[in-house]
């Protein structure tokens, strides 16, 4: 009996082994190559080769991450520019604050006095804080694995010192001559005592090695979390006596019986994460902020320790204003260095957090979204975010779409910026990515057909908001009608954009057709002269009547019309003289009104198709090729297809 190959097994197989060689390349990259040795083997072999590489404080350290991630994307992505490279794959629409990030660590690398304060991220919960210390975190590991990023500390240290702090103050003149760069930086009380107990003050013989940073392994990585004020003791940030060693060493005051697994320790020489950090007790914020001023920490028995690391915190409004109004704050709010990480303003970007949040959620990758899901939920998020404009002419509506680059008449896209300076706490408040994405998974959860429509969604948002206990009534009202606005204003144009293109499948000739048609009539109105009739060969004036049936699509009044038919026509020679040719992508809102033109003499027909309450075989045909259309070239399945068909049938009978 033949045995015939089972392809999909052999699929399998090729996905292992490309798997294997991907790990294979991995760890071949990030093979480091481990060195030990002495003191004088590292002013030796090791400095030489980059003594400015080996000098770096920790602000400079982690400036270096973000450019080292940068060129590394720049190999594969030309266009890959910017330092903040390491956040745009997992961060979306707050660049904003991602370049501030940026700046404060560029200007504290270069010395500037902005190094001595603390950077602290200030934001509304599940904006994007955590993610982006989590993302510099783990690009610190990686980055100590390479070449560039060779970190050296003294053995055994437990604060991973720098093995430049055994040189005396005397001799750091004559380092700077002989390697042309400055070193910082005293010794540890532990370290201090081995030199002087194991190798009795020979600082040359001091053994050297190379570590690599994890947070793991506490090692250049440090992670605070607050406890409860009235128990918090400050021993889990600086440490205290370790009574099991006091024995060894017989002196409660010898540094090597103390204990030194303080998170200030742990981040010595890297990061030091400080997470809700307003929730501790002042007295743990004078020490941080001693420590980054000052790079260094007082315990009672041990004189002051110097430590290098860059202190990054994060906090919610809630705590930040609480904290703002204790006037004997002002003094720590001086020494801050505060970025506001908002919520995304744009609903793109918003739908694109939650693709990537319902990617990651393995039960969730095999069910299908109808095209507009995740987009609908970002503009409902989007409409509890922001704040009801001031100009006239301008709605909440007619904002979101700004925001998303879109173009809404009576405003230009250069007033973007203005119209969000007028409204600076925008994206501080608002539903969060996290309440959305848990009503898209209770929708899911809920459902058996694997598959989510934009309907299914919005009354899983409305049972959330209606269940939430934190919100009163005026809230939970207003959440609802933002749903309804949502749908109104955004869903309903979307998906008759959707089945008016799939129920006619030379939609873009078509329109193609009418775009150029719209055109000559412009130019024959605007310059006064008349058309030739295609079909009679004779000339007549321009039809007035088509453009404005056109035009009032987009509600151009009679006096607006002649400017819109000018930009129209300044587009098209634009592009004219570009060599390219002026179709309907080349003007938006264009674009739009010649599809609600076609859909609104097509209504008529589409109400027949998809209406019969018992179609003949025509009609049945024609719903048929509709809904193939919708699932082959829309995003939509047979069961979101079917509703799609359905909701813009109910929308024309209400008309």
């Amino acid at each position: 009996m033949q045995v015939v190959p089972d392809k999909n097994q052999d699929t399998g197989n090729q996905r292992t082994l490309t798997f294997i060689e991907d790990l294979n390349a991995f760890a071949s990259d990030h093979k480091a190559s481990r060195w030990s040795g002495t003191f004088a083997e590292f002013l030796n072999d090791i400095v030489p080769s980059n003594p400015r590489r080996y000098t770096r404080i920790s602000h400079q350290y982690i400036y270096d991450v973000l450019c080292w991630y940068r060129n590394k994307r720049r190999a594969e992505d030309t266009d890959s520019t910017a330092p903040t490279e390491l956040f745009t794959e997992d961060l979306f629409g707050i660049d904003s604050a991602l370049d501030r990030v940026v700046e404060y660590f560029k200007a504290a690398s270069a010395g500037s006095d902005i190094g001595r304060r603390l950077l602290l991220l200030l934001g509304p919960p599940s904006g994007g804080k955590s993610t982006m210390v989590i993302l510099l975190k783990r690009a610190l590991e990686e980055y100590s694995h390479t070449d560039e990023g060779a970190i050296y500390a003294l053995s055994g240290s437990p604060l991973h010192e720098s093995p430049l702090n055994l040189i005396p103050g005397s001799m750091r003149a004559n380092f700077r001559k002989t390697y042309g760069v400055d070193t910082a930086g005293e010794l540890s009380p532990y370290s201090q005592a081995r030199l002087d107990d194991e190798f009795h003050g020979d600082f040359m013989q001091f053994p050297v090695e190379r570590i690599f940073l994890s947070e793991a392994s506490r090692v250049g990585i440090g992670t605070y979390a607050p406890h409860d004020p009235t128990t918090a003791d400050i021993a889990d940030l600086v440490g205290s006596v370790d009574l099991s060693k006091v024995a060894d060493f017989g002196d409660e005051g010898d540094p090597r019986a103390w204990s030194w697994s303080g998170a200030v320790y742990s981040a010595s020489r890297g990061l030091l994460e400080m997470i809700e950090i307003l929730k501790v007790k002042r007295e743990f914020l004078y020490l941080l902020l001693t420590l980054t001023q000052e790079k260094n920490v007082k315990v009672s028995r041990f004189p002051l320790i110097h430590l290098d690391e860059t202190i990054l915190a994060h906090t919610n409004l809630a705590e930040f204003n609480k904290f703002l109004q204790e006037k004997e704050n002002e003094a720590l709010l001086d020494r801050m260095v505060i970025v506001k990480v908002p919520y995304t303003l744009s609903y793109l970007d918003e739908s694109r957090i939650y693709g990537k949040l319902v990617s990651n959620a393995p039960a969730f990758r095999e069910v299908h979204l109808d095209p507009h899901v995740l987009n609908l939920a970002a503009v409902f998020a989007l409409y509890t975010r922001l704040e009801n404009p001031e100009r006239e002419g301008l709605d909440l509506t007619k904002k979101l779409r700004l925001y998303a680059a879109e173009d809404v008449e009576g405003f230009s896209v250069n007033e973007v910026d203005r119209i969000k300076a007028e409204a600076s706490e925008e994206g501080l408040t608002g539903v969060s990515p996290r309440f959305v994405i848990n009503a898209i998974s209770n929708a899911i959860t809920r459902s058996d057909a694997r598959s989510l429509t934009s309907m299914e969604m919005l009354l899983a948002l409305k049972d959330n908001i209606e269940s939430d206990a934190r919100m009163d009534a005026s809230q939970k009202k207003q959440w609802v009608d933002f749903l309804v606005l949502a749908r109104k204003d955004f869903y309903n144009r979307w998906v008759k954009e959707d089945v008016h293109r799939a129920l006619f499948a030379s939609f873009e000739s078509e329109a193609q057709q009418l775009l150029e048609k719209y055109l000559d009539e412009v130019e024959a109105s605007l310059d006064q002269r008349e058309v030739t009739d295609p079909i009679t060969g004779e000339g007549r004036p321009a039809d007035e009547r088509f453009l404005r049936q056109v035009e009032e699509k987009l509600k151009i009044s009679e006096s607006g019309k002649s400017s819109f038919r000018q930009e129209v026509v300044r587009k098209a020679m634009v592009s004219f003289k570009a060599g390219e040719k002026f179709t309907l992508d080349s003007h938006s809102r264009l674009h739009e009104a010649i599809e609600q033109y076609l859909f609104e003499e097509r209504r008529d027909v589409l109400r027949l198709v998809t209406s019969a309450a018992r179609p003949d075989e025509d009609a049945e045909q024609k719903i048929s090729a509709v809904q193939e259309r919708l699932v082959r070239e829309y995003g939509y399945d047979d069961h979101s297809a079917m509703e799609a068909l359905s909701y813009v049938t109910t929308l024309l009978a209400q008309e």
